[in-house]
Order: C-alpha cells, then sequence, then structure tokens
C-alpha cells in the first residue's frame, strides 16, 4: 500500500464588484476586442476596499470544508499561497486559522508567485505522505488589483482577485496510476529570468512596488516551460496525454493556454478554461478553475487532471492528480 494525498473538498471565492473590460477604456488607450483578442480575458473581480486576502481565503476554505463534509476540528494543517499578503507578517495562513475558529495544528504561507498553488500542493503532498499531517487545507488566494499601475495597458488590463481552496487528506492507495490522489509532480524555478516578471518594491527595499512584465518574453518561456513540466510529471506517474482527461492551467492569457495544450497534443475541449471571467488571479487560478470545473459538472470522481503554473521567478511545475 501506498500513501496518496487525495482532494476530498474544494471550493473558491470570489470579491463581488465585477469589472468588465469596457470599464478600463474610461483611462486606457485600450478596448474590449483588444484586450480580449490578446488575452481572453472579458472580466475580472476586484477586492471591495478593506477587502482582504485573508478574507477571500477564508471564504473559500469555508467552502472547501463544506464540500468536504468536514469541521475545522478534522484540520492540522493550512498552506496559503500568495503573493499579496495582508502584512508582512504573520502569514496569511495563521489569520485563516484564527478566521475558522482553529486553535491547533499549523498554518503558513508560500511565495511563488503565479506557480504557488502547485507548489503548495507538493508541500502539502510531501506532510501527508511524510505522515506529518492527514489532512491539510491549500489556498490560493491573491488581491493583484492592489499591486497595479493603472497607467500601463499591458498588464493592468489582465489581472484579478480571488481565492480558492482544496482539502487533502491522507488514503492509502495500490501505488498505481490508477489511485485516487496526487501521482506526481515536478518543480522548477531560474532567477536569471527574474525582470521578465516582478514587482519593483518591497519591504527591504523601502517602496511600494507595482507588478512589471515583459509580456512576449513570458509568453515564450510560459508554452514552452509549461509543456516541459507538464509532460515530465506525467512520465513520472507512468502515464501520456492519452490518459489526461482535464488540464486546469494556471489561468493566465488564453493564447498560453491554447498553445501549451497544443504542444501537448490535447484538445481544448480537454482543458478547464475560466481566465474569461477571472482573469490572472495568480496563485488563486488553479484551484479557482478546478472548484469552477466540479460546479460546471466538468471533473469528476476518477477523473486524471494535471494542474501546471509559470509566475514570476521564473518559477514553474506542475502536478497530476486523480480526482
Amino acid at each position: 500500500m501506498t500513501g496518496r494525498a487525495v482532494v476530498t473538498g474544494v471550493g473558491h471565492y470570489l470579491p463581488d464588484r465585477v469589472v468588465p473590460n469596457s470599464e478600463f477604456e474610461a483611462t486606457l488607450d485600450t478596448t474590449d476586442e483588444w484586450i480580449r483578442s490578446r488575452s481572453g480575458i472579458e472580466r475580472r473581480h476586484f477586492a471591495a476596499e478593506g477587502e482582504t486576502t485573508s478574507d477571500l481565503a477564508s471564504h473559500a476554505a469555508r467552502a472547501a470544508l463544506t464540500d468536504a463534509g468536514i469541521g475545522v476540528d478534522d484540520l492540522d494543517a493550512i498552506i496559503v499561497a500568495t503573493s499579496t499578503p495582508d502584512l508582512t507578517f504573520p502569514s496569511v495562513a495563521t489569520m485563516v486559522q484564527a478566521e475558522l475558529g482553529m486553535t491547533h495544528g499549523f498554518a503558513f504561507d508560500l511565495q511563488a508567485v503565479c506557480a504557488g498553488f502547485v507548489y503548495a500542493l507538493a508541500n502539502a503532498n510531501a506532510l501527508i505522505v511524510s505522515g506529518q499531517a492527514k489532512r491539510v487545507m491549500v489556498i490560493g488566494a491573491e488581491t493583484f488589483s492592489r499591486i497595479m499601475d493603472w497607467s500601463d495597458r499591458s498588464t493592468c488590463v489582465l489581472f484579478g482577485d480571488g481565492a480558492g481552496a482544496l482539502v487533502l487528506e491522507a488514503r492509502e492507495g495500490e501505488g498505481t496510476a490508477a489511485d485516487q490522489g496526487i501521482l506526481a509532480m515536478d518543480l522548477n524555478s531560474d532567477g536569471r529570468f527574474r525582470d521578465l516578471l516582478y514587482v519593483d518594491g518591497g519591504v527591504s527595499t523601502q517602496q511600494t512596488g507595482k507588478l512589471r512584465m515583459q509580456g512576449n518574453q513570458v509568453f515564450r518561456h510560459a508554452v514552452e516551460k509549461l509543456t516541459a513540466t507538464a509532460e515530465t510529471t506525467l512520465d513520472r506517474a507512468g502515464l501520456t496525454g492519452d490518459d489526461v482527461d482535464w488540464v486546469v492551467p494556471h489561468q493566465a492569457n488564453i493564447r498560453i493556454i491554447q498553445g501549451t495544450a497544443r504542444r501537448m497534443g490535447l484538445s481544448m475541449d480537454k482543458v478547464v478554461v475560466t481566465v474569461q471571467d477571472h482573469g490572472n488571479t495568480s496563485a488563486a487560478s488553479i484551484p479557482l478553475a478546478l472548484s469552477v470545473g466540479k460546479q460546471r459538472g466538468q471533473i469528476k470522481p476518477g477523473d486524471l487532471i494535471v494542474t501546471e503554473a509559470i509566475g514570476g521567478g521564473l518559477a514553474w511545475g506542475a502536478v497530476v492528480l486523480r480526482w
């Protein structure tokens, strides 16, 4: 028998404010058609004044607990993937822990920008497989609207706010690719490319920063690296693209999503796409898409899923799991 980390619940939360592309036309040299044609994005959600990343994360966590049919006392740990924490410290995860009324276990944040949720899944899997925890809440939550340069039409129209959460539980498997749960993963980073996507400020530099991106270069790296990491992870699981039921990618740009699917030899009919409604929600995008995919009836028990993401660092990776 082999220990596996199995998804038992999923949930998400989106702020009430919906921002259509047309809203940017009053302040930027852009149009709805321009944004759609280059990104696939039609609208996104922005957090309300005073609404924080931990607020979004807590809502998503409650939804995932309900979906799993468990209470907060059943959790051993909370991991939050985010690049937009409420405060420098303490962690968003401990704030969520307090908000949920969880007074045991442990909680911590993980920062790998848009790849954060993939990194968090890998860490949660390690905790469960090693016996350190039996149930782990994994959350991706972001308020990227707080770090936008609203005069930069190439970036500010791309991002949105939101949160998604999964509950992972320790279960026994047969040690084969037919098992439920996380089957394989692949994590990578290369700091030489940090100037392609970054925030030009922070605590140590003592200045407030805004997001900066070289979009064309990020696109080139994204399609190449996402394809490679997805194929590496499938190979580690002893599987191929023919075995895949759904790709649930980081929702950054429809052209990146289409390009990666094409290189993997997969039809877009096998890809869960939510970027049109949410924009790029960074670490929140994969759990958001998983939750929406389940709500739509796309993702079903037994389905083989590939998740992959790339973000600032550059950091990228993939996870293969059976739902």
